[in-house]
């Protein structure tokens, strides 16, 4: 599926490199390492520059995100107002750290610096929806809320093929 964005680009181009990660990953919302050896191939670099690159910008992904995405923000409004104990909470009850997905792929937790809501702080961002000035108690709610949401309000991600 991913090698019809190849007859975009030239062969042998260096300077491609980033643009062909941003189009795959658009397909499939994350880097699949299939694609990223096809992209080495392309490109005409060793398979360990491409993942120096993808690893390097924090917008590419390796791993596919989960249906839900949940942005902690840790910026200095929410970190004075306890975010910490809300990321806490949100791994505990989600059984994963900031940066994974749950086995189910229904939620992945990011923690980002700041979401620009500093006025409702502590804050966070369930895909597009606000939750603000919340508390360790209304964690559990928030996700509930999210596990029964229909999939028609999530964004279609392609599939990878094996």
């Amino acid at each position: 599926m991913h090698k019809q964005i190849f007859e975009s680009y030239q062969p042998l181009d260096r300077s491609s490199l980033i643009p062909l990660l941003q189009d795959i990953q658009n397909i499939y919302g994350y880097l699949p390492e299939n694609a990223l050896r096809d992209i080495s191939d392309f490109v005409g670099v060793p398979l360990s520059r491409v993942y120096g690159v993808a690893t390097f910008y924090n917008q590419f992904r390796l791993t596919p995100l989960g249906e839900n995405i949940i942005r902690v923000c840790r910026g200095t409004a929410c970190h004075v107002k306890n975010s910490a104990n809300i990321l806490y909470a949100l791994e505990s009850e989600l059984g994963i750290k900031a940066g994974e997905t749950t086995r189910d792929k229904q939620f992945t937790i990011e923690v980002v610096n700041c979401i620009g809501a500093c006025s409702i702080a502590p804050v966070i961002l369930v895909n597009d929806d606000y939750h603000g000035r919340i508390t360790v108690k209304d964690i559990p709610k928030i996700l509930k809320k999210y596990q029964t949401a229909p999939a028609s309000k999530k964004p279609e991600k392609a599939e990878v093929a094996e």
